[in-house]
């Protein structure tokens, strides 16, 4: 007699040799496995970052092979190290060059909230001109930890609906920022 357990099928699956699923989560998950990011590296965090893209760390096994230096043909910003106050306008019209949908990821400490450099010139954290998606704490922050940072990013993509940026939540953060 053999040990096979028959059990229900998981939702989604109708027939056999067919599987169903919604055009939200297809698209999901061909968004998270192919995110095309734009480091945008000011700092020690951006050397962090090469030794992400490099030989042992290689951020390109979880879809992330081409890097973008174009806003435009980008979708998730990566904003990596110091930002100072003169250089916050660049940043936001980088980030709205960027198409829908479009993520942004602050990594390490600076980029989240001015680090240890608590001065008139440093922005204190990117979210004062652009909304943030995930951030990767650190000073700087580990290859494992973006890489952690990027995972998290593919979650939110991975689940996020599709309707989302057009619902009223999202349109008042934009709202927030002065985003149109």
């Amino acid at each position: 007699m053999s040990d096979i357990q028959i059990v229900d099928a998981p939702a989604g699956v109708e027939g056999s040799g067919f599987f169903a699923t919604t055009i939200d989560k297809a698209i999901g998950l061909a968004r998270s496995n192919s995110l095309w990011p734009l480091p945008f590296a000011t700092s020690c965090c951006g050397i962090e970052f090469m030794a992400t893209m490099g030989a042992n760390y290689d951020l390109s096994r979880f879809g992330a092979e081409r890097l973008s230096f174009s806003p435009r043909q980008a979708d998730l910003l990566m904003v990596m190290g110091t930002i100072s106050k003169k250089m916050a306008p660049v940043l936001r019209q980088v980030y709205l060059q960027m198409a829908e949908p479009r993520w942004v990821m602050a990594v390490g400490a600076c980029a989240s909230s001015g680090g240890i450099f608590d001065t008139y010139s440093v922005l204190q954290g990117i979210d004062e001109v652009i909304p943030v998606d995930v951030y990767v704490p650190g000073c700087p922050p580990r290859p494992e930890a973006i890489i952690d940072g990027f995972m998290n990013i593919q979650k939110l993509v991975q689940t996020e609906s599709l309707r989302r940026r057009n619902e009223p939540k999202y349109q008042a953060l934009l709202a927030k920022y002065g985003i149109q």
